[in-house]
């Protein structure tokens, strides 16, 4: 795998990773009649405090969250470090 490639293939996962978490968020929220989009207070509350907390501080499963989302990541980024010794 060359660096490029590395790129696109990261890139498309990347995509999709957003694509799931727009898909999540949306559905999580109230639509309005204009088409706008209202995040519950509880859910603004605590990716508010999600965002402020180091990883180090984030409880097991907001850890074991991240730590599922690297797993998608890992195989391709071990891929690239195997080929490129």
């Amino acid at each position: 795998m060359t660096g490029p490639d590395v790129v696109e293939i990261l890139a498309a996962m990347e995509h999709e990773r957003w694509s799931h978490w727009q898909r999540y968020l949306h559905s999580r929220c109230a639509r309005t009649a204009d088409g706008s989009l209202v995040i519950p207070a509880e859910l603004v509350a605590r990716w508010e405090r999600q965002i402020a907390t180091p990883y180090a501080d984030l409880t097991e499963p907001e850890k074991d969250s991240d730590r599922e989302q690297v797993m998608r990541y890992l195989p391709i980024i071990e891929a690239a470090w195997g080929s490129a010794g």
